[in-house]
């Protein structure tokens, strides 16, 4: 994570710059205050990772001598036959299709998404899969 936090804060330095340089070359608000705040955002993520980096063990990428495998393991869980992200999927392209050709297609989108989403949740708590 200290490699991740330099990096951000590198970026900041970057953004800074440009920032200033943009502000005082185009004398445009909008785009300079744009990069003022994105040198706050990459501040604020550079300033966490550096703290935090000095909280938690060193991993695999601050390891100059480490391998690609040296940061495996397992990645998590992901249920092979859920059809819940279908029901998610249609239900927002529902919702999407509702802002262009009007808002009453929400009231179909809405509960396919509730429905998916719910699903989604729960899934392994009721049913065959419980107790995995």
């Amino acid at each position: 994570m200290k490699i991740q936090g330099q990096m951000f804060i590198w970026l900041s330095v970057f953004i800074l710059g440009m920032a200033i340089v943009y502000g005082v070359w185009s004398k445009e608000p909008i785009g300079t205050t744009a990069l003022f705040l994105a040198f706050g955002l990459s501040v604020m993520i550079g300033f966490y990772l550096a703290f935090t980096a000095n909280r938690v063990d060193a991993m695999a990428q601050d390891n100059k001598e480490a391998d690609v495998a040296d940061e495996a393991g397992e990645l998590g869980f992901f249920s092979p036959h859920s059809w819940q992200p279908l029901s998610l999927a249609v239900g927002g392209a529902f919702a999407f299709l509702g802002v262009v050709f009007g808002w009453w297609l929400m009231y179909f989108s809405a509960p396919l998404l509730l429905l998916g989403l719910f699903g989604w949740v729960f899934e392994y708590y009721r049913g065959e899969n419980r107790t995995q």
